[in-house]
């Protein structure tokens, strides 16, 4: 049977908005501070304003490029499984990115994350089987931002076995992230024919790409290393008020990061994504959790989708600040949506606070969250044929499916049995428990993931290549002696 999809364009609108997007494209243009796409893009054809480095870039070149990008790819585990695939309608799921803050389980305050943090969440990603991909989700403290990226991609790798979806914050880093990779892969070969990253790359709305993200999309698809677009237009700020126009913005920078991407390398498996917002005027936020910023989530994968592309999305977060209703409502309501849409990556749980603060209780919560969304997008078998009739008539009028072999045949491929997070018991019960809140369960299940956690076991010469590649980076910024590692 086939999933369940959410359409919230016509057929006819969405040609449109690819039409307009590859309009903008030559009327503003595109703004790009990077040298190496401005050279690829005047080697290919288009005109080039250096002195204000814009480009304008024809369609014919987006269409190339439409025939070049891959339509699907994998990710592998680094026991060399692929377990992550971007295509189709197979709808996967991995945490959100770069957190400034973690919600500590004790006060429940906001604070700055540190190794042991971040250590604990690769460790519970490991142990939530709803959870495909590790990502690189918190920025530590404890050590300097200019290793930020870099030092947590280093821990990630020692303690996963899934994929990551990660990302670099300077131009020089991304090259030792890329040291990292083929260092667990073997050679540079093995890491493009089997990658087990996907690196995020933004450009900047409106229509602009930096010299620092446009270099990682650049060095990853000369790589060969999968790269995920993740255009951010800002409805009602930095894009316009109305949805479907910013549609049109996100599709026209998407195309522009195509192209370049494209030229760079052909072929190199890219990802049509995003982390849009419609902006909230009142206290000028940009809340995830809104109506307005899913509806341009689901739009712009539904072009995705159009254009036989890979695609993502930011959405399953809250911008609460606790784990409280809200949280429950906006994170739910995101996680179903997202998967209704068909998006092949599905980017946020564990998030709140806009994309800032990582939990380990939500992203146990999150995790349930996924379990039944996955449900309902799995839609009704019929299972047997006739559907009931061989079943209903030899019953008759005694209703007792509980003892009938059917039931015990078909019970658990029908129904989702939630973890001990969710409480489906009696009032009774639920005081004899210890009158739990749904906090207090989450809080009891990250205790026991992380007791239960089982290493990777990486080869030592691996480990010690890993933290040699580390120390090597730290030392260029004057930093001799990284954080201990956990046990």
């Amino acid at each position: 049977m086939s999933q369940l999809l959410l359409d919230v364009l016509g057929a006819e609108d969405v040609d449109q908005i690819i039409g307009e997007g590859m309009q903008l494209l030559m009327d503003p243009g595109v703004r790009i501070h990077n040298d190496q796409a401005l050279e690829l893009l005047i080697g290919a054809g288009a005109e080039v304003d250096r002195a204000k480095q814009v480009a304008f870039i024809p369609e014919d070149l987006v269409q190339t490029a439409l025939k070049t990008v891959p339509r699907e790819f994998y990710l592998y585990s680094l026991d060399g499984e692929p377990v992550v695939h971007y295509g189709g309608e197979r709808v996967q799921f991995d945490p959100g990115s770069a957190a400034i803050a973690v919600l500590d389980s004790h006060t429940g305050k906001h604070r700055p994350p540190v190794t042991g943090d971040f250590v604990n969440f690769v460790k519970i990603v490991e142990m939530l089987p709803q959870i495909d991909a590790q990502s690189t989700a918190m920025v530590c403290v404890d050590v300097p931002e200019e290793i930020g990226d870099l030092y947590r991609l280093y821990l990630a790798l020692l303690y996963m076995r899934k994929p990551i979806v990660t990302g670099a914050f300077r131009k020089d880093t991304w090259w030792t992230m890329k040291e990292m990779l083929v260092a667990i892969a073997g050679d540079e070969l093995s890491l493009s024919n089997h990658p087990i990253a996907i690196f995020d790359v933004c450009p900047s709305p409106p229509l602009l790409w930096s010299d620092l993200t446009c270099q990682n999309l650049i060095d990853c698809a000369m790589s060969g290393i999968p790269a995920q677009l993740v255009a951010m237009p800002l409805a009602g700020a930095a894009a316009p008020v109305t949805l479907a126009a910013t549609v049109v913005q996100h599709t026209a920078e998407n195309f522009s990061g195509l192209v370049i991407h494209q030229l760079a390398k052909a072929g190199s498996p890219l990802v049509w994504g995003g982390s849009p917002a419609a902006f909230d005027m009142r206290r000028g936020t940009t809340p995830m959790g809104a109506p307005e910023t899913w509806l341009i989530d689901a739009a712009y994968v539904q072009v995705g989708r159009r254009l036989s592309l890979p695609t993502h999305v930011y959405m399953g977060m809250s911008d609460a600040k606790i784990i409280d209703a809200q949280c429950g409502l906006e994170s739910m309501a995101g996680t179903m949506m997202a998967a209704l849409m068909g998006a092949n990556m599905v980017s946020g749980a564990g998030m709140l606070d806009f994309e800032t603060c990582q939990s380990l209780e939500k992203l146990v919560i999150d995790a349930e969250m996924i379990s039944l969304a996955r449900r309902v997008i799995a839609g009704i078998d019929k299972r047997d044929e006739p559907i009931a009739l061989d079943i209903i008539r030899p019953m008759g009028h005694r209703g007792d499916y509980l003892a009938s072999p059917h039931t015990r045949k078909w019970y658990r491929e029908e129904f989702y049995m939630p973890s001990k997070v969710i409480d489906r018991g009696s009032l009774e019960a639920w005081h004899q428990e210890g009158s739990k809140s749904t906090f207090d369960r989450a809080h009891e299940r990250v205790k026991s993931l992380l007791d239960a956690y089982e290493g990777p076991r990486l080869p030592k010469e691996k480990i010690s290549e890993l933290k040699n590649i580390t120390q090597t980076a730290a030392l260029r910024f004057g930093i001799r002696e990284l954080p201990p590692i956990p046990e």
